[in-house]
């Protein structure tokens, strides 16, 4: 009785096999076209803006399955018109996959020849030998996309409260070097449409500049709607006032700062920056700011998967006609005049929250003042690029903004800002 039984089992195995055979391919395939993708596509809703990040960023993996997925619909060919369609699914998305690499050659380029035409062709000489051995060797390393970049061994200090504003307890985090000294030290800001997030974000990249021999502190600061602007520049005042009266215990080079932010985060460190009753900082990173609030709510992205106007109005409390002034007050463009600190500007070609073209205005304007600014444009490159640490792209603004740093802040010769 039980022999029917095993035949009929090994009938469906067999009926399985050759199923799975049929489709599962098919399925891979399908799924490598729809991820590739997002390579040019723009997401609609914020639901969906991991994958237009994910796909450019990851694209090595992307290519090495499309790769793969392209050899066996060679080797499985038949000679009929119906079985051409996996080839030839697998070719559009190994070409998609390929965009970023292929692209990657002209952006280092015009970016290296940008760093040198602003700081000069020998612009590390004055870096220590030592430090600049530190540095990353390339602006791309394929190992590194597959694995990780490598990450040196710091000491981490998590939650260390610098200031109470209404019974909200904001936070700070410090990473440094193995060794005890005085460092020194980037601020970091972090990025969320200023109503989301902590200290504890972008720890891969303070941990990695940490290693890099910097104190890098991540600080805290109030959230909207319920805290409106100017909260949360009053509490990034309040954190680099505490970082002052306790740089000793912080391991800080109180004449060697600079501050790097992303997104709202880069926002309010060009604020600082740029503010003459700020503690003075040798440089600004701005990844992806917003610059001009006013013309940022009217000139908006299409699409808009964040619903930009839903957010500056729930930071400023209004619209531009209701409150023409605050969005003047925080727009950091309005501040723009000469001997400002120098300022990385790294922003992504295809930003679908904040456009490229608000950071080259603001770029030419600190220009025409007579500022050091260096524009970086990433060919290709989506907002918040950087969240994949060892993606294609964050590699390559990773290398620039390692070496506009050591300029600042470990040059013999430290450029000195008004």
């Amino acid at each position: 009785m039980s022999k029917p039984k095993r035949h009929n089992g090994k009938k469906l195995a067999l009926l399985g096999a050759f199923l799975a055979s049929l489709f599962v391919p098919w399925v891979l395939r399908a799924i490598g076209l729809f991820l590739s993708l997002w390579i040019i596509v723009p997401a609609p809703t914020l639901f969906l803006f991991p994958l237009t990040v994910g796909a450019t960023e990851l694209s090595p993996w992307l290519a090495s399955g499309n790769a793969i997925a392209l050899l066996l619909a060679i080797f499985r060919l038949q000679p009929t018109w119906l079985s051409t369609i996996p080839l030839l699914c697998s070719l559009l998305a190994l070409w998609l996959s390929l965009i970023p690499l292929l692209q990657f050659a002209t952006t280092n380029a015009q970016i290296a020849a940008e760093m040198q035409t602003v700081l000069g062709t020998d612009y590390l000489g004055a870096v220590p030998a030592s430090e600049r051995a530190q540095l990353r060797p390339h602006p791309f390393v394929l190992a590194d996309a597959f694995l990780s970049i490598p990450m040196g061994e710091v000491r981490i200090d998590r939650g260390i409260i610098f200031a109470n504003p209404d019974g909200v307890e904001l936070k700070l985090n410090v990473y440094r070097p193995p060794k005890i000294g005085r460092y020194p030290t980037l601020v970091t800001i972090y990025g969320g449409a200023w109503q989301a997030g902590s200290a504890d974000n972008d720890e891969t990249f303070s941990r990695y500049m940490a290693a890099q021999g910097y104190t890098v502190i991540a600080i805290d600061y109030r959230h909207a709607p319920q805290y409106r602007f100017p909260a949360q520049l009053e509490d990034v005042f309040a954190a680099l006032s505490y970082i002052q009266t306790h740089a000793d215990r912080l391991e800080v080079d109180c004449d060697r700062i600079a501050l790097i932010g992303r997104s709202s985060g880069a926002h309010l460190a060009m604020l600082i920056a740029y503010n003459p009753n700020t503690i003075p900082v040798r440089a600004v990173v701005n990844y992806y700011g917003p610059v001009d609030l006013t013309e940022g709510y009217y000139d908006l992205p299409f699409p808009d998967p964040l619903n930009i106007r839903t957010i500056l109005r729930a930071f400023l409390g209004g619209t531009p006609e209701e409150l023409p002034e605050v969005y003047r007050q925080a727009s950091p463009i309005s501040y723009v005049k000469p001997n400002l600190p120098p300022t990385l500007l790294v922003y992504p070609s295809r930003d679908h929250i904040v456009k490229a073209k608000f950071g080259r205005q603001l770029y030419e304007k600190l220009q025409a003042t007579g500022n050091l600014a260096i524009w970086l444009e990433i060919t290709g490159a989506e907002h918040a690029f950087d969240a994949v640490f060892n993606g294609v792209n964050n590699q390559l603004a990773l290398y620039y903004t390692e070496r506009f740093l050591a300029w600042c802040l470990k040059s013999e010769n430290n450029y000195e800002t008004a």
